[in-house]
């Protein structure tokens, strides 16, 4: 079990969120990739070796991993949810022929947050930036 699944697993349990072998299967599984998976990607991970797992128990958990601040969710229109477990301070690339999803690091744009209150007169909780064009794949296709 790598250590951010283990730091997790006790944040749940300091909480009162029992640890079962379903939520310790989807939050590795999360915490494990970076692929940025739907629900019914690791529903289709972890069905054979939870066939009694049910699609309602991934979204179940996926949202109290949100609730307890463990997991992301990205949303983008009609599309299925997204969900990505890197809690840091990261932005997206998003291929618009494949759907696939590659974070990147780049300096956090706080001065762009204090801009927009300042201008705004809005208390800023955060922000979400994404970068849309063909990965590497689809564009040498």
């Amino acid at each position: 079990m790598s250590a951010s699944v283990h730091l997790a697993m006790e944040q749940l349990k300091m909480n009162g969120v029992r640890m079962t072998p379903q939520r310790h299967a989807i939050l590795s599984c999360l915490m494990d990739t970076k692929s940025h998976p739907t629900a019914d990607e690791i529903y289709k991970a972890l069905s054979p070796a939870y066939p009694s797992m049910s699609v309602a128990t991934i979204y179940n958990n996926l949202r109290l991993f949100v609730e307890a601040g463990l997991v992301r969710e990205l949303t983008y229109g009609d599309d299925s949810s997204r969900f990505d477990a890197d809690m840091s301070d990261h932005y997206h690339v998003i291929c618009k022929n494949c759907g696939r999803i590659v974070d990147f690091g780049h300096p956090p744009l706080h001065d762009v947050e204090k801009a927009a209150s300042e201008e705004t007169g809005f208390v800023v909780h955060g922000h979400r930036m994404e970068i849309y064009g063909l990965c590497a794949s689809c564009h040498n296709e």
